[in-house]
């Protein structure tokens, strides 16, 4: 998976931040995750070897900003050259995961119209409380292509009201880490339910740490938290 991380740091925002594994990975290495600074591969889709090639070649998807996030306000100024960049580079494909939707028209840019077609915009959402709060703001917002990311997904969630033909697919996974919160695959399942009601792409990413099926806990290493999601065969 290509990732581009132009910027670094955030501030935890909701829940689903509790234990984010940015802030995991920093306090490893001594880093204070809330320092948000640019990196060293901030220009990263503009650069080319000495034979003229990109780097980031034409057609590759680039997951964008995800120590951090794109719409954080210490990122303002930032992210005016970061749009100009994928302008620039509309020969790849941006995919953008989001808490902070409600910011999106923050520094827009002046040709963005009803949306760049190789920029996806993914909402973060992991209870009730931040669907309802998030995807109004989502659903408004002029944006080409919109996914739904569900994860970690910490109770059941009723998206039906926000499953619209705006909506290309939803992500849906556990918590990973010591600390992981439980998913119950029965919140997984209902999730599958209501997005085949509306004919919205589903898929289960990962079970997380802690997964109760049928009423019981499964602690389940990291390294098959997606390999048994993909063999619950639930992805439509």
């Amino acid at each position: 998976m290509a990732t581009w991380n132009p910027w670094h740091g955030c501030r935890k925002l909701s829940p689903g931040c509790q234990h984010c594994y940015v802030y995991r990975i920093d306090a490893q290495h001594g880093r204070d995750s809330q320092q948000v600074a640019k990196t060293g591969d901030y220009a990263l889709p503009l650069r080319r070897h000495r034979d003229g090639r990109y780097h980031i070649p034409p057609g590759e998807t680039l997951y964008t900003c995800l120590t951090s996030d794109f719409f954080l306000e210490e990122a303002d100024t930032w992210r005016i050259d970061a749009w100009n960049i994928i302008r620039e580079r509309s020969d790849v494909h941006f995919c953008i995961i989001t808490k902070r939707i409600d910011r999106f028209f923050v520094n827009l840019p002046f040709d963005w119209g009803d949306g760049y077609d190789n920029v996806t915009i993914c909402c973060t959402v992991e209870n009730q409380d931040r669907a309802d709060y998030r995807l109004p703001f989502f659903l408004d917002a002029p944006i080409r292509h919109k996914e739904i990311i569900c994860e970690p997904l910490l109770e059941a969630v009723d998206l039906s009201a926000y499953l619209s033909p705006a909506i290309e697919a939803v992500i849906a996974g556990g918590e990973s880490g010591d600390d992981a919160r439980i998913c119950d695959f029965d919140w997984i399942l209902s999730l599958r339910r209501q997005c085949a009601a509306s004919g919205v792409h589903f898929s289960f990413k990962q079970t997380g740490a802690r997964f109760v099926k049928d009423g019981r806990l499964y602690r389940i290493p990291r390294r098959l938290q997606h390999r048994q999601a993909r063999a619950a065969g639930i992805n439509s």
